[in-house]
């Protein structure tokens, strides 16, 4: 096969952190308030705009508390976990690596006796419509290793009794959140909007407020966990008085990320990743040697776009070799410096993952399937031999 000519103008498509927005420079951090106290009033803030803004773009009601916390998506969910947990029945789905990951801390960390779990092999959704709600529940909105989404939120009770705890890292600012069905929402900076890692966001439901006011979890929190003090909110952290000191060059960086979706607006933001969605499956429509690794097309992620091979003379070989195979594909086109970072994840099965999320230009995708179709073609013709 021909090699291609035409590149990618930005090769990024790895799946966190991410792309950054169109146009980003290190000129967009010259504002940063760098060495000072992220207690001094600007920078508090800045810290506050990053709240009040995130905030208003995705359209969260008014009586929800955002916050940041410390250890991007991962600590804000743990916060939530080891904060909320306990008090009802709980159910857990998972379908991924990150979803096994809150099903492991819940019964091997904390210890959750009353617990259902609600399981699916990469590539599929469990049943939902099994959930209690009469339970908590924990799940990911969209599983950033599998490629799989929670396609709605109709299978959550209005009239709930438990609460909701969703992981969002690789949903917010790309799919339609409803927030009245969910009663924690985390995310971080370094996925849709491209910002730095590091910090977490956290937003809680008044249902959620309330629980942490009125139990007590019978576990040890870290203080990095703690969101009341004498059995109330404290608001301090949904003010920009964070828990631990932040980088203020991250903040800065999560500030920019937030102008450029300004500017698109929250449907832009979701318009622009169904794009890249939608390249994707056309270009899948027409190549023989790969597919999605969601079995279900309503259930197909547009930002954490996971592909399987299905070239007889490579899926038919055992894992470690698929892997190998992949290994050297993904090493072809860094070498060309025409795509970084596109590996499956490494708890999922042998493929490739491609980041479509906003800050991603669908002709940059556009530009790389030539290079796909090139790379898989080279990789391929030895062992085909």
């Amino acid at each position: 096969m021909q090699r291609p000519s035409l590149r990618p103008a930005n090769p990024r498509f790895g799946s966190g952190p991410t792309a950054k927005r169109p146009g980003w420079s290190l000129a967009a951090l010259d504002g940063a308030t760098l060495g000072r106290s992220h207690r001094a009033g600007p920078a508090k803030a800045k810290l506050r705009a990053v709240i009040d803004r995130s905030k208003a773009l995705l359209a969260m009601p008014e009586d929800y508390r955002l916050g940041i916390v410390p250890a991007s998506d991962t600590g804000a969910f743990e916060c939530a976990m080891w904060s909320l947990l306990g008090a009802r029945p709980v159910d857990v789905v998972s379908f991924e690596s990150f979803g096994a990951g809150w099903l492991t801390d819940a019964v091997k960390q904390l210890k959750l006796q009353d617990l259902r779990s609600f399981e699916a092999d990469y590539g599929k959704l469990p049943d939902l419509g099994a959930v209690d709600p009469a339970h908590d529940v924990v799940f990911c909105w969209n599983g950033t290793t599998s490629g799989v989404a929670v396609p709605d939120g109709d299978w959550i009770a209005d009239a709930r009794e438990g609460l909701t705890l969703c992981d969002a890292t690789s949903a917010a600012f790309a799919m339609d959140l409803p927030w009245s069905k969910l009663d924690v929402v985390t995310w971080s900076w370094q996925k849709v909007l491209g910002g730095e890692a590091q910090h977490g966001m956290i937003a809680l439901s008044p249902r959620a407020v309330a629980r942490l006011e009125s139990y007590a979890p019978p576990w040890p929190l870290p203080k990095i966990f703690r969101l009341t003090k004498g059995k109330k909110l404290i608001e301090g952290i949904f003010a920009g008085e964070t828990i631990n000191t932040p980088s203020m060059l991250a903040v800065e960086d999560a500030l920019d990320g937030l102008t450029w979706a300004e500017g698109l607006g929250l449907e832009g933001l979701i318009g622009r990743s169904r794009a890249n969605l939608a390249a994707v499956e056309a270009w899948v429509a027409k190549t023989p040697w790969v597919d999605f690794l969601a079995s279900d097309p309503a259930t197909r992620s547009q930002t954490s776009i996971c592909l399987k091979i299905v070239d007889p003379a490579i899926a038919g070989r055992p894992e470690a070799e698929q892997q190998a195979f992949i290994k050297a594909l993904c090493k072809k086109l860094e070498e060309e410096g025409v795509a970084f970072d596109i590996a499956g994840y490494r708890d999922a099965p042998p493929g490739l993952r491609l980041w479509g999320g906003a800050t991603v230009e669908t002709a940059d995708l556009e530009a790389l399937f030539p290079w796909l179709d090139w790379a898989f073609a080279a990789t391929r013709q030895p062992l085909a031999a």
